[in-house]
């Protein structure tokens, strides 16, 4: 069978993979720890299922407007502008099947052959590829643990020209956990004012931005509101609210370019799920008491799967101050049979049973993801076994 060129080019997610193999262990009756996967362990708060479920009694099973409802777009634009500083209105935001998609939405309606999309790295691991799906050319920005994984000025303003359609980042990081300070933001405003055009965006991808621990979230609207045309917000519901399979993220914009990606989302998904949206919604306007507790208990997480890391030895550990992940160095013990990252992830998995992510799909070869969004009970013993194994190993 001829599969499109366009379908070939992509590069399946590691991170999906490895759940997936994971999963399939499981299943067979292996105990496997999984300390792989992306979103959070908990529940979604009751009030916010409560709220879909009457949302289904009112009849929430038809088609919205393409770009959401009018009330959860009201909503969005309201904690956006509250938290960026911004002058956002309804007709500024598009919901979307996740901030995935919003993400996927955006780079197809704004990029072009010939355009880079600039990704300081290590990265997401879908970051890449959605710009390459669109068109683009990827273009990476090394960062390091010893350097707190911050933006080299002189690096930036090396790889940003009349190219640049878009410098798109993630704070607090995944997979790193870093976060983005005051000086670093006014470091990117700075290059892209001048180096970059009117034309050139800087994305935030701000779905970690309620989840941090140590220091302050701060956003890139507030320290540079001059370049306000020029930043885009996505955000979305999952992983604050541990809301990840209802599938609800959604982008700040321009008006024009909000336009632009509700046409294409019209001929490809349509709406996200209206109950869906009656859920996000009450998320939004809900309380807080369940989120911060989420927060504190991934913090407690946090300390722990820092604490049993370093105490292996021959594992660097830079401290996460954000998210869900810890990223450690493992390239100490790539030697041998086990001579890159995938090796040494499928080792862990076959003989200790636990599932982590290779830290190349991140764009850093001899790293490692791993998710503390699991109990501490699996933090402890998965990385005993990890201990362990790379003993052994």
């Amino acid at each position: 069978m001829r599969i499109s060129a366009r379908a070939r080019a992509i590069q399946p997610s590691l991170t999906l993979a490895v759940s997936q193999r994971a999963a399939e262990l499981k299943a067979s009756g292996v105990d496997v720890i999984g300390l792989g996967a992306g979103e959070p362990d908990f529940d979604t708060p009751e009030h916010i299922k409560a709220a879909a479920r009457e949302a289904l009694v009112r009849g929430a099973t038809k088609y919205t407007n393409v770009a959401g409802t009018p009330e959860l777009r009201a909503a969005v634009a309201a904690e956006l502008s509250r938290i960026h500083g911004a002058k956002l209105a309804v007709e500024n935001i598009l919901v979307s099947c996740g901030a995935k998609h919003s993400l996927f939405n955006l780079l197809m309606a704004l990029c072009d052959p010939g355009d880079e999309v600039l990704i300081p790295s290590p990265c997401w691991v879908s970051y890449p590829e959605l710009a390459a799906m669109a068109g683009a050319k990827p273009v990476i920005l090394e960062t390091h643990p010893d350097e707190g994984y911050r933006i080299d000025e002189r690096k930036l303003a090396a790889l940003v020209s009349h190219r640049t359609r878009a410098i798109l980042y993630c704070s607090p990081s995944n997979p790193t956990g870093a976060l983005y300070d005051a000086a670093t933001l006014e470091t990117l405003a700075r290059v892209v004012r001048e180096r970059g055009g009117p034309d050139t965006f800087i994305i935030t991808d701000d779905i970690y931005r309620r989840l941090v621990y140590r220091g302050e979230w701060v956003s890139i609207g507030r320290v540079a509101p001059e370049l306000a045309p020029q930043i885009i917000y996505v955000d979305g519901v999952s992983k604050t609210y541990a809301m990840t399979g209802w599938r609800i993220g959604y982008c700040a914009a321009p008006r024009e370019l909000v336009s632009a990606m509700a046409a294409l989302q019209g001929q490809s998904t349509t709406n996200a799920a209206a109950v869906s949206q009656a859920a996000a919604l009450a998320a939004l306007t809900g309380p807080e008491e369940p989120i911060e507790a989420m927060r504190r208990e991934f913090d407690a997480r946090r300390q722990l799967m820092v604490e049993c890391l370093r105490a292996i030895p021959g594992v660097q550990v830079f401290e996460p101050a954000g998210a869900f992940y810890a990223f450690p160095d493992l390239r100490a013990f790539l030697r041998g049979s086990i001579r890159d990252d995938v090796a040494l992830a499928t080792a862990l998995l076959d003989r200790a049973r636990i599932a982590i992510v290779p830290g190349s799909g991140f764009l850093a070869p001899g790293f490692a993801r791993l998710s503390y969004a699991t109990s501490r009970k699996n933090i402890e013993e998965g990385l005993a076994r990890m201990a362990k194994a790379l003993t052994e190993l």
